[in-house]
């Protein structure tokens, strides 16, 4: 039977405490008690010692296992034996704890590491083989069965069924689907037979490039997590220099000191200078954080990325699928003649019922009926201007104020900010039909939010016009609004907005990740939204929302101001507790117990305090 690494270090605790407890009871000071305690040492502290003489044959000498080899050697060597062992064992047990933060950290991540799939039910004729999903092309015809996971990127063909995307976007909804409908590799069928034809390889799948963003993140570090890695490389030599110092120095300069005294304050020096709970717990910290975003659908690339969120000074938006839904809606129809409001969109529905472009689907859908196409005749798209038709006998134009004046027709400016499409009937004007960009449903609160957590400047950049951008700013509560944007124009606003905020204040551009990929790549932190299935999304972005809200941004900044916060705390926490015992050490006052506490001690507490940003309530 093979026990696993967490299972052999427990049994490691429980030998090893059975045999230090036995020892301690023994009160006679003999050979069967020195041989109890020496015992309990190589089943707790076995594994450090081997690592410390493995990293020195590699001249990696100055790390913790080589702080602990020293320091309890040296005090079996001055006749402390139950506190040589009692170190190793409590460095044990915080080891212990360590594994479990990890674990506990590794969690979410872990989670989402499962929506990779081994097989896909590729179909060939009436056959159905199963096949690794790295051999399946693009076109290829897949089944996918209830209770599986989408195993890549596809376009439904048959079939209709409800989706669980929460392992791609941490949602809970479950997400109905039908025939045309886009799959993300990762999401789960819940009950209904699909059958896809697959549009991206598994290399370019979904799920591939979201694990590949999560296997990376951790390798970019933050600026604190580098500056604990370079302090332990020059702190460690120092605190072994000052402990040689401490043992040999004052025996040989002050009258009467005994040399047994001064070696063992030197080994208390030893172990509490042990930079544990720095070199764990902030990496640790920073883990967690990337583990607390990815559980609520928010992949941050790097923990870099995570640290300079926390800073954000000002907020950049791309308007249009980061703000607003990106789709057009009628928002109002005004009646300037005898008919009224329906027969309008009667009129303009039936002109525009050959037409593709977005502003004539948005009547068709406002509209809501069926349309006869047998009245409808004479058809004429007129581009950048609208169209004109003969609907059931009479001539209708539908479009802009350049169509209506084409046509010798006086149309009037409702004065709304969107797109204005102008109704004529027989060239005599019957009103109007305004639409605009449908605003999401939690852009406010987006913006809102930011504010609560001190962004001093939020703004918006879109092509649109700027009446357009004017009225969604002032309908959002957005400091800024600049309309009339080309994509080179965002960049050098952007540049500009950056020149403008502090030293230590970082600009962040949220926008789709298609268009806007200079201007992702140019920010601080660029944020693509709805970026599932977007190349340009994923490799320009340092942050990927997995959903469409912008609300999720104010909490990625939350999460990464509470994560820096715990940080900066455990910092405190183990140079101060450190910094006190060392000096105690030094003076003769602390034994070999406080060092335990200072250094496992101290590093359990700074372990605790990191995993609490994984159960924050954000």
């Amino acid at each position: 039977m093979r026990f696993t690494p967490h299972q052999k270090r427990i049994a490691e605790i429980v030998i090893g405490s059975g045999l230090f407890l036995f020892a301690v009871l023994l009160e006679a000071e003999n050979a069967a008690r020195l041989l109890l305690f020496l015992a309990a040492y190589a089943v707790t502290g076995g594994d450090v010692i081997l690592r410390a003489i493995r990293n020195v044959s590699r001249r990696q000498i100055f790390d913790e296992n080589f702080l602990m080899s020293v320091a309890t050697g040296g005090a079996f060597c001055i006749g402390q034996y139950s506190e040589a062992v009692a170190v190793m064992l409590f460095y044990k047990i915080g080891m212990l704890f360590q594994d479990r933060a990890v674990e506990k950290s590794r969690k979410s991540i872990a989670e989402l590491m499962n929506i990779r799939t081994d097989y896909a039910n590729l179909k060939r004729g009436d056959a159905i083989d199963r096949a690794d999903p790295d051999e399946v092309n693009i076109g290829d015809v897949i089944v996918i069965k209830p209770g599986e996971k989408v195993p890549l990127d596809c376009v439904v063909m048959e079939g209709s069924s409800t989706l669980d995307s929460s392992p791609l976007t941490g949602e809970s909804m479950p997400k109905a689907v039908r025939e045309g409908d886009e799959l993300l590799s990762g999401a789960i069928n819940l009950n209904g037979l699909l059958v896809a034809r697959v549009t991206k390889n598994a290399s370019e799948s979904t799920a591939s490039k979201i694990l590949d963003l999560v296997e990376n993140a951790a390798a970019k570090k933050p600026r604190s997590e580098n500056f604990i890695t370079k302090f332990a490389r020059f702190y460690t030599p120092a605190v072994v220099g000052g402990a040689a110092f401490i043992a040999v120095v004052p025996p040989l300069a002050l009258e009467g000191a005994a040399l047994g005294d001064w070696v063992y304050r030197a080994l208390v020096f030893l172990v509490i200078s042990c930079p544990c709970a720095l070199v764990i717990s902030i990496p640790l910290s920073f883990f967690g954080g990337l583990g607390a975003a990815a559980r609520r659908g928010i992949l941050v690339k790097g923990s870099n990325y995570l640290e300079a969120l926390a800073d954000t000074e000002v907020a950049v938006f791309d308007k249009t699928g980061t703000l607003t839904k990106g789709t057009f809606e009628v928002q109002e129809v005004v009646s300037k003649g005898i008919y009224n409001n329906e027969e309008i969109l009667k009129f303009a529905a039936c002109a525009e019922s050959f037409s593709n472009h977005p502003v004539s689907l948005s009547i068709r859908r406002a509209y809501g009926k069926e349309i006869d196409a047998a009245l409808i005749s004479n058809v004429k798209e007129i581009p950048g201007q609208g169209v004109t038709a003969t609907v059931d006998g009479r001539f209708v134009a539908a479009g802009n104020a350049k169509l209506m004046q084409m046509h010798g027709i006086s149309a009037e400016d409702p004065g709304n900010a969107g797109t204005v499409v102008h109704a004529a009937v027989d060239n005599d004007y019957k009103g109007c039909i305004v639409i605009a960009d449908v605003i999401k449903e939690d852009a406010a609160k987006a913006v809102s939010d930011l504010k609560a957590q001190r962004v001093k400047r939020i703004v918006m950049l879109t092509g649109d016009a700027e009446s357009v951008a004017e009225s969604v700013a002032m309908s959002l509560g957005i400091d800024e609004a600049y309309g009339g944007l080309l994509p080179a124009d965002k960049v050098q606003k952007v540049e500009e907005l950056m020149a403008s905020k502090s030293a230590k204040g970082k600009l962040i551009f949220a926008g789709d990740g298609i268009n806007d990929a200079p201007v992702l790549a140019r920010a601080d932190v660029g944020i693509a939204m709805g970026g599932l299935g977007s190349d340009a999304a994923i490799e320009a972005a340092d942050v990927v929302i997995m959903t469409d809200e912008p609300s999720k941004i104010p909490v990625a900044i939350k999460i990464a101001k509470r994560t820096l916060a715990i940080a900066k705390q455990n910092i405190a926490i183990a140079l101060g507790v450190k910094g006190a015992v060392l000096a105690l050490g030094a003076l003769g006052i602390a034994s070999m117990w406080a060092a335990v506490f200072a250094d496992v001690g101290v590093t359990l507490i700074a372990i605790l305090n990191a995993i609490r940003v994984l159960g924050s309530d954000l």
